[in-house]
């Protein structure tokens, strides 16, 4: 407590200080750009790790990033929701699970907290169809890979949810919201974005030519209202190509089929998975798209 207590004296007298302006303004209302739904695990800091400003970020969290669907529960992330998006306006929605994440352990092993942690277990029972897809359709994964395409394919599962919103289904049908799933790298501080194109998690900063898919989810149908991350291209020239981390890819998603103009299977372009029918160059232009 000593500690919180320096700090917040250190906090008035040095940011606070510095960013009056900021925070008198602040004071008539907030205008915040994104709603930001993550896990309450304290070594996620929104804020630091996406240096937003305060005021920026309105933010949800709970055990799991898990949004309920709509009409499931009477909790307060469906009236956070409702709130950021009619009463603030708010068009981006990011749903960013992380690495080594507790309750996705928990979600894997869910009868055995029934007696320790009944409230646990109950919130985590939200995530049945997380646990029930994992147990389905990667049986050959075990141990951090089982745990990180847990968190994946929850990621993409609380999307799904955010969808049975009528307010964000509304905005989703008149083109004024846009979804997107992260995850949070623990022990790098890297952010994989979901690339609806590619089916997977890619490194947003990574250069476009060395895109490669990272989990090898399994190959159920995509998200057709998640946005792909896009940054500009400049931006881009200035990174570092990150070092992506292979899992090992599950029996069920080691191939994927698209079919050609005349019907004929094809195998998809390695770098580009769903661009198989075009030439490698004409693919790389397709997704690299505009400059933003």
């Amino acid at each position: 407590m000593k500690k919180l207590l320096e700090g917040l004296e250190k906090f008035q007298s040095g940011y606070f200080h510095d960013h009056r302006e900021l925070f008198e303004e602040l004071a008539h209302g907030q205008k915040p750009r994104i709603l930001f739904i993550t896990c309450s695990d304290s070594r996620i800091d929104p804020n630091l790790i996406t240096q937003a400003q305060i005021g920026e970020l309105f933010v949800i969290r709970n055990a799991g990033n898990m949004i309920p669907p709509y009409g499931a529960t009477n909790g307060g992330e469906g009236a956070s929701i409702e709130y950021a998006v009619q009463a603030l306006g708010i068009e981006q929605v990011i749903v960013c699970g992380h690495s080594h994440c507790g309750a996705m352990k928990g979600l894997l092993k869910l009868q055995a907290l029934q007696e320790d942690m009944p409230l646990v277990y109950d919130w985590l029972k939200q995530g049945e169809a997380t646990r029930r897809l994992i147990k389905d359709n990667y049986k050959d994964l075990e141990g951090e890979d089982l745990l990180e395409i847990t968190v994946a394919e929850n990621v993409l599962n609380q999307l799904d949810n955010l969808q049975t919103y009528p307010i964000i289904r509304s905005r989703l049908h008149q083109g004024k919201m846009a979804l997107h799933g992260w995850i949070y790298r623990i022990e790098s501080g890297a952010i994989v974005s979901y690339d609806p194109t590619l089916h997977d998690f890619v490194y947003p900063f990574s250069r476009i030519s060395n895109v490669e898919p990272l989990h090898a989810l399994h190959p159920s149908c995509h998200l057709p209202d998640v946005a792909p991350f896009k940054i500009a291209e400049e931006y881009i020239k200035q990174q570092p190509s990150a070092e992506p981390k292979k899992m090992k890819v599950s029996t069920a998603a080691k191939t994927v089929k698209t079919s050609n103009s005349n019907g004929a299977k094809t195998s998809n372009n390695p770098q580009l998975p769903g661009y198989g029918h075009l030439a490698p160059e004409q693919a790389q232009r397709i997704y690299r798209g505009s400059k933003i």
